[in-house]
């Protein structure tokens, strides 16, 4: 145990006593890292403003049995249009939670730092209406629950594919549909996503077709992580 230097993005804080702070982060080099942050609730601080959900920092900690210390915290990026923004603060909050639910502690996952660093670098440029369906379409891939879209995820028929279920394994056909209907223009924007032009697929018009993908990818995640998500709906109608 001892001093050590991480970049890290903060998922989630929670007070501890009257001064300070948990704070979760997903590091580049130890995975999820659970932290305290001594006085940082104090008027005082340091840093305590920089220790906010969303926040891309580097720091230092000082490692503990339990829970690590932040002794230093600086700025990479903080994001200022996503924390001046309340719709886009909400998409951050939507992926930070799923993130928060799929990392493992002590657990390095440099493709899953990549990952969040780079939707909050996007989403910090623009909005788009399929960002975090985006993100989950890709975090369900990257985490082993990639879904079969080009046949049938049970018979393996190839031939019109008109429901989902994540359950079974992806898309499916008429005669073993289950699940959510899913139409021929929505099928094709997932395969996009997943087939390497997310980059493509984000400039896609918000409607009915962003809507179903972005539905879908909620319902997926869900089924994937075996619980409800909360932020997600924070700014749904």
């Amino acid at each position: 145990m001892g001093l050590y230097r991480e970049r890290g993005v903060v998922l989630r804080t929670h007070k501890l006593g009257e001064a300070d702070r948990i704070v979760v982060l997903l590091t580049a080099g130890r995975g999820k890292v659970r932290a305290v942050a001594k006085g940082v609730r104090k008027t005082k601080s340091r840093f305590g403003g920089r220790l906010e959900p969303a926040s891309h920092l580097s720091l230092q900690l000082y490692e503990g049995r339990d829970l690590h210390t932040v002794t230093q915290a600086e700025s990479i990026d903080h994001f200022r249009p996503i924390h001046d923004d309340l719709p886009r603060l909400a998409d951050a909050l939507a992926i930070l939670e799923v993130v928060d639910q799929v990392a493992r502690e002590g657990h390095a996952d440099t493709a899953l730092y990549t990952m969040l660093v780079g939707a909050l670098r996007a989403l910090c440029a623009e909005r788009s209406p399929l960002l975090v369906a985006g993100f989950y379409w890709k975090l369900l891939g990257h985490d082993g629950a990639w879904p079969v879209l080009e046949s049938c995820a049970s018979c393996g028929s190839d031939t019109e594919l008109v429901a989902f279920d994540l359950s079974v394994g992806g898309a499916l056909c008429r005669a073993c549909r289950q699940g959510v209907p899913i139409s021929a223009a929505a099928l094709t924007l997932v395969r996009r996503i997943l087939g390497g032009d997310l980059r493509g697929a984000l400039s896609h018009p918000a409607g009915e077709v962003a809507s179903e993908v972005a539905d879908l990818a909620t319902r997926s995640m869900e089924i994937h992580l075996e619980r409800r998500l909360r932020a997600v709906r924070l700014l749904a109608p």
